[in-house]
């Protein structure tokens, strides 16, 4: 069994690893209480930028764990805060997103825009309310020199069901009519553990990742420069890992493999 005791804070991904849709995955009530009985550091991470800190928190409790939404850091936040680096206070931006993406934006001291004609930027992350108009809008703008941005490049995430469309199926949809690339700001870009590790205090040498894609997770943490540990109770399976050319440093199966090597007695 590995041992990761030297860790003192863990980047968690939540779809694939805390849960799959609405269902808490095995091992998660006493996955957090080793995280508590070792006083370790810890930021739930999340490509996802349908949701929220608010949102997450609530799943969570309903899950019978409690946590701070400070203790959520997700795309949106990542994107939304990208953009005002380099955006005028006030700026226009058109999302294709759903609330927890618009809300970061206004929250970062942007405005929504309503349409292509007055957008100086598209941020673009899952919308499960996605249609024609809406992506022609982005379309347009985009074609007319907005910023293009994207919050995340899954093309799935996992569902009770299987895998569902992720955002990336929608950015795909918008490359080919604009034949231009988005700026990538959620994982494998590393900006979303370098403002965690940043939130947190720690140092990459002593921060793990945690998560169930290859190509995001885990591609992310080599490129932040810190440990990852890939779970395969999400996207990833076994020959998934035989074939592909990112290594992960541990793999387990579940919460409970990881648990056991973070604290030695299972607690």
């Amino acid at each position: 069994m590995p041992n990761l005791t030297q860790f003192r804070a863990l980047l968690i991904d939540l779809d694939g690893v805390v849960w799959i849709g609405e269902t808490p995955l095995p091992g998660l009530e006493e996955f957090f209480n080793c995280l508590h009985a070792r006083d370790l550091q810890f930021l739930l991470v999340s490509n996802n930028a349908a949701t929220s800190p608010e949102i997450v928190q609530s799943k969570l409790a309903g899950m019978g764990i409690e946590v701070t939404q400070g203790k959520v850091l997700t795309s949106s936040e990542a994107s939304a805060s990208f953009l005002a680096d380099r955006l005028p206070p006030g700026t226009p931006v058109l999302v294709v997103g759903e609330a927890g993406l618009r809300s970061a934006v206004e929250r970062a001291g942007l405005t929504l825009a309503g349409g292509a004609d007055d957008a100086r930027a598209v941020v673009v992350g899952l919308d499960r309310q996605a249609n024609w108009s809406s992506l022609t809008e982005a379309a347009l703008a985009i074609r007319r020199g907005a910023l293009f941005v994207a919050t995340n490049p899954d093309v799935t995430f996992p569902i009770e069901r299987g895998l569902a469309l992720g955002s990336g199926a929608l950015i795909a949809a918008l490359k080919a009519a604009t034949g231009l690339e988005p700026v990538m700001v959620g994982k494998p870009e590393p900006h979303l553990y370098i403002q965690a590790m940043a939130r947190l205090r720690s140092s990459p040498e002593e921060t793990l990742a945690v998560g169930d894609r290859l190509e995001t997770d885990i591609l992310g943490g080599r490129r932040a420069g810190i440990s990852t540990a890939l779970l395969l109770s999400g996207v990833t399976r076994r020959e998934d890992l035989e074939r592909s050319p990112i290594r992960p440093d541990w793999v387990f199966e579940g919460l409970p493999g990881l648990t056991r090597a973070l604290c030695a007695d299972g607690e």
